[in-house]
């Protein structure tokens, strides 16, 4: 059994404290550059029955269909929720959600959001308030990252549902063998000599995606920086963080794995699948990766194509540090929920949403489709502990993580990342933030194209 972290006991550096409620600035314009019309859908319930409230999704294994299927039961007539599943990338969904809701959608009542895209949709005033009284039920126990992951300018903007995070996977048999204590904090620079001194592997996510801007924002977020360091309502005006020391020790960081001899040949081109396959390999070692790494390995072992002894010599723990004596501050994931500004039901869409965020279905979420919730009660569930044994750690790693920038131009600042920082061998500290830094700048000022 694991208590959740005690904030007190953390470092001053790592503590979030609650942000005071403020009035959101509303600048539809931020988005309206990449927003085309489409037919708005009609509300349910227009028959005489209860409202018909649909919950577009993102792609998982049955679970938020189940969970929408309580929740009209327990609603006992006063509403029903229909699915409506989004496309697998991140990027589509956010596409057709963002163009539903330019054209004023009635049929959006709840949408499954990535956290990157909250700032851009609650800038463009596509979000409906969260009534106080909710926020405060939906905070009372949900990790800190989550709660600022649902945040835009110091108001909280959509509730928090499940929250992910990578660990750091490390082989126990070869951990053992290069005398590492797992059970205190380790650095990018011991898992890379340990890999170097057993002849095994390190998988990061080197490929020019999405999990490249993860790793950069995390290594810097480790480092005590941040990509962005100042949102402002004028883009041109975006402090950022990429020419600052954190930065450029972040890059020191990617450097040394890349040139380290132990990522393998197609590191330039591994993201999380990849390295999940590698990790399963003979000559595996270490590797930061999402929690989907174990229940992957027991499926395999039951599936016949893995031999036991594989995820029995698993281990894990918080995520590497990039400075010795500072806390790590691993990747924040996941998705949170919010109401579209245009629904018709906005006062039961939160109803709902309060139901679908119990700690019993975010257990249930947890141990069936393998999506670590944001409530921290969940973590002290026997069926929780006993479907994912490195829970605790999970816990611990959420309540130090760091969202990814938070800018109404995510997508243009996570493509400005993965097109200066890829390929990680080309990667020069004191160098690649600051041309980093100067695409960000021309993309937001409409002087560079990506």
């Amino acid at each position: 059994m694991h208590d959740a972290v005690d904030s007190s006991r953390m470092p001053p550096d790592r503590r979030r404290p609650r942000r005071p409620r403020a009035r959101r600035a509303l600048a539809a314009g931020a988005a309206t550059a990449v927003l085309t019309s489409v037919l708005a859908a009609c509300g349910g319930g227009g028959d005489g029955g209860p409202p018909d409230l649909t919950w577009y999704i993102n792609p998982d294994s049955g679970g938020q269909a189940e969970i929408a299927s309580r929740c009209t039961d327990a609603a006992g007539g006063r509403y029903a929720i229909t699915v409506a599943q989004l496309p697998r990338e991140s990027s589509e969904q956010r596409q057709q959600l963002i163009r539903r809701l330019a054209a004023n959608d009635t049929s959006i009542d709840i949408m499954s959001l990535d956290p990157p895209y909250i700032p851009e949709f609650a800038q463009a005033g596509f979000l409906a308030d969260v009534p106080d009284e909710v926020e405060q039920r939906v905070t009372q126990d949900a990790v800190e990252s989550a709660i600022e992951g649902s945040t835009w300018n110091d108001e909280l903007v959509a509730v928090p549902f499940w929250a992910n995070t990578q660990l750091l996977w490390y082989r126990k048999s070869v951990a053992e063998q290069a005398g590492l204590d797992m059970t205190q904090p380790v650095t990018w620079e011991q898992i890379v000599q340990a890999a170097q001194d057993t002849g095994t592997t390190l998988g990061a996510q080197g490929i020019r995606a999405e999990a490249l801007t993860v790793w950069v924002n995390a290594l810097i977020e480790s480092a005590g920086g941040s990509i962005i360091e100042e949102a402002t309502e004028d883009p041109a005006d975006t402090v950022l963080g990429l020419e600052s020391e954190p930065a450029e020790r972040a890059a020191e960081v990617i450097a040394l794995v890349a040139d380290s001899g132990v990522t393998g040949p197609a590191f330039s081109t591994a993201g999380e699948d990849a390295n999940v396959v590698g990790f399963e390999s003979e000559d595996a070692g270490f590797m930061v990766n999402w929690p989907f790494v174990w229940g992957r390995a027991l499926s395999a072992v039951e599936g016949g194509t893995l031999d036991r002894s594989v995820p029995d010599d698993y281990g894990w723990a918080v995520y590497p540090r990039v400075v010795e004596d500072q806390p790590a501050a691993p990747p924040y994931g996941g998705i949170n929920l919010a109401v579209g500004a245009s629904s018709l039901h906005p006062d039961l869409a939160y109803e709902a949403i309060e139901c679908i965020t119990t700690t019993e279905n975010q257990a249930y979420y947890m141990t069936t489709n393998g999506n670590p919730a944001s409530d921290t009660a969940v973590y002290d569930d026997p069926e929780v502990l006993e479907v994912f044994p490195m829970a605790p750690v999970i816990l611990e790693s959420l309540e130090l993580a760091a969202s990814r920038p938070q800018t109404a131009y995510y997508s243009e600042v996570s493509g400005s990342i993965q097109r200066t920082y890829h390929p990680p061998s080309s990667v020069t500290p004191g160098a690649t933030g600051p041309e980093a830094a100067e695409l960000i700048r021309a993309v937001l000022a409409g002087e560079q194209l990506l």
